[in-house]
């Protein structure tokens, strides 16, 4: 009987046959030789960076639960944020010109947590001793009518805040594939990065995962997309309710 032996092409293909599945196999990934750098990905990468964005701004909004850190620019003022967002609320830190204090909002009900120094120095604020030492390491519940309430809830609103960031400026454009924290993305930008830039997950759904807004105006990385976040009252024995506006900034 007349052996029949694999020609170079049959076993070029055989090969690449093998590789592929061991590829997979370890990885996740489809494919060998880098061809294709949406190979094993959700796809998105394929797409418009328009579409892109639009898919990235409807895994967000959909999303139950999210944990942003970084810093926002608004009126002038820079934010440090270390916060948890679900659709009932948020909590977490803000930092501005180098105080840091707590917010904590359940429901319609927000708290801001802070020191007595807070209360007597920071942002201008009036209290005297005998007010800030009551407030200092207290959950103070915020009047809803007060202007705290209005400045810093949005800070603990996923809607709010996400929906006023997640979109770029500009003629977009998408600019390659690139990593966050292990995970691959591909980026999108708004005229050229000086109108934002954000890196969106090739993992899952299409997550954002880095966010550097227009005009220098902060930077934010997303994480924990999903995944539940405890927002409880605060204690009553750690809680002052005021029924009334705060010291005035």
């Amino acid at each position: 009987m007349t052996a029949i032996a694999l020609g170079p092409v049959r076993r070029s293909g055989f090969a690449g046959a093998v590789c592929a599945l061991v590829v997979a196999a370890v990885t996740g990934l489809a494919g060998c030789g880098g061809d294709d750098p949406d190979a094993g990905t959700n796809g998105v990468g394929r797409l418009s960076a328009a579409k892109i964005q639009a898919r990235a701004q409807n895994a967000a909004r959909t999303a139950d639960a999210v944990r942003l850190s970084g810093t926002v620019v608004s009126d002038g003022r820079t934010y440090t944020l270390d916060m948890g967002l679900t659709s009932g609320g948020g909590s977490g830190s803000v930092t501005s010109k180098g105080v840091t204090f707590h917010l904590l909002r359940v429901d319609e009900e927000l708290y801001l947590k802070a020191d007595a120094d807070f209360w007597t120095q920071a942002d201008g604020r009036s209290a005297d001793g005998g007010t800030a030492d009551k407030l200092g390491g207290k959950y103070v519940k915020v009047p809803s009518s007060d202007a705290t309430y209005k400045r810093f809830s949005g800070f603990t609103d996923k809607d709010v805040l996400l929906g006023g960031l997640l979109t770029l400026h500009g003629t977009l454009a998408k600019d390659g594939h690139h990593e966050q924290g292990g995970t691959r993305t591909v980026r999108i930008t708004g005229d050229k990065g000086s109108g934002g830039t954000l890196d969106v997950s090739l993992r899952g759904r299409p997550y954002p995962l880095r966010l550097e807004r227009a005009g220098g105006a902060g930077t934010l990385s997303f994480s924990g997309w999903g995944k539940h976040i405890a927002l409880d009252q605060p204690p009553a024995s750690d809680t002052v309710d005021l029924g009334q506006q705060l010291p005035a900034s």
